[in-house]
């Protein structure tokens, strides 16, 4: 299957970025070291092209009926410019996607889902439209930069005279930015540094990314690949899908209970309400490596004597501790805080512990 490209493909390319295979698109993935951009996004400022994930916008009067069916979280608590994450329960006790759900106004919604289940949702949200929901997939439409760090909002405020700083977490505004119309400013994010995304028409991306690099350079603004924004959001025990959560994976084990609402009707919820009372075996956690060594997606956790009790999600080395972090799985009775894993790196049995999120 042929790579499809970002709209600025060639403006990444041009900037020296490594260009890898990513979901299905040509994504960059590091313009200089992944630990340098890890860096400046935490201290700093840094601008990631994510303009591969995807953007469905569902309208009319079952606009909400259907969010409600398909989504765990309780999408009629959202008023008008306000985001709320949330996932896709399957019918088999796992997760489709996880996504954030943007209430632009009353019958007027955009889903913004991940990349690689941009066919897989539209088809899984279709499926259960029974009501007839206005639906339309606008994600080849639409370029959305991640503008993050402590310093993001100074320097996005150059360029717009909406008052960032009145725009709360996982709200948004709707307004011009950088001389153009219509753009949506949203203050998530996937880094836990702060900053804003930015939702985009294609035609208008290259003039807004040029004019966010030239607002920025005071701060030291630099483009980030998605090298750093893994470990960035590994730092913050944020889970990204096909690793810690999949269609295997409950929401409750992923500590996502927070997100399933048993106050409304929605797929599987009762089966996930019995999961609930009687408890979950076995639950996502993240820790922090005491010997030293890199945890890796599919290492063997086990306990002092060597038996399984579950399997690395993800792993990296945090730029930021100098030391090896990761997510996984684990059976319930090593899942509190200070517990004593080990992970099997090859013939080597490496201790970690179990640490509350985030894991810096």
């Amino acid at each position: 299957m042929e790579l499809k490209k970002i709209q600025l493909n060639d403006l990444h390319e041009g900037l020296g970025a490594k260009m890898v295979p990513f979901a299905g698109y040509n994504m960059p993935v590091r313009y200089s070291s992944d630990i340098e951009e890890h860096m400046t996004v935490r201290n700093g400022v840094g601008m990631f092209d994510v303009s591969h994930m995807g953007e469905f916008m569902v309208r009319g009067s079952k606009a909400l009926d259907l969010i409600q069916r398909v989504t765990s979280n309780d999408a009629s608590k959202l008023e008008d410019g306000k985001a709320q994450y949330s996932c896709l329960p399957n019918d088999k006790g796992g997760i489709v996607d996880d996504l954030l759900v943007y209430k632009l106004k009353d019958e007027e919604y955009m889903l913004v889902v991940n990349a690689s289940n941009i066919e897989k949702d539209w088809n899984w949200i279709s499926q259960h439209n029974s009501e007839g929901a206005e639906m339309e997939n606008i994600s080849d439409s639409i370029s959305l930069f991640a503008v993050q760090g402590p310093k993001a909002t100074a320097v996005l405020q150059k360029l717009t005279d909406t008052n960032l700083s009145e725009v709360k977490f996982y709200t948004f505004t709707h307004g011009e930015f950088a001389g153009v119309k219509d753009v949506i400013m949203s203050a998530t994010g996937y880094t836990g540094a702060g900053g804003f995304e930015l939702y985009i028409k294609n035609e208008d991306a290259e003039e807004v990314w040029n004019k966010i690099m030239e607002a920025g350079r005071e701060e030291g603004i630099k483009p980030i690949g998605l090298g750093a924004r893994d470990t960035l959001r590994l730092e913050m025990g944020y889970c990204l899908y096909g690793n810690d959560i999949d269609d295997t994976t409950s929401p409750l084990e992923a500590g996502l209970g927070w997100i399933t609402k048993f106050t409304k009707d929605f797929i599987n919820a009762d089966n996930l309400k019995k999961q609930k009372e009687e408890g979950v075996t076995r639950k996502l956690v993240g820790f922090k490596m005491v010997d030293k060594g890199i945890p890796r997606h599919d290492y063997i956790i086990e306990d002092a004597e060597g038996n399984e009790i579950g399997k690395v999600t993800s792993g990296t080395m945090s730029p930021v501790l100098n030391q090896g972090i990761g997510l996984g799985y684990v059976t319930k009775e090593f899942s509190a805080p200070g517990s004593e894993i080990y992970i099997a790196v090859r013939n080597r049995k490496l201790k970690a512990e179990v640490n509350k999120l985030p894991l810096i």
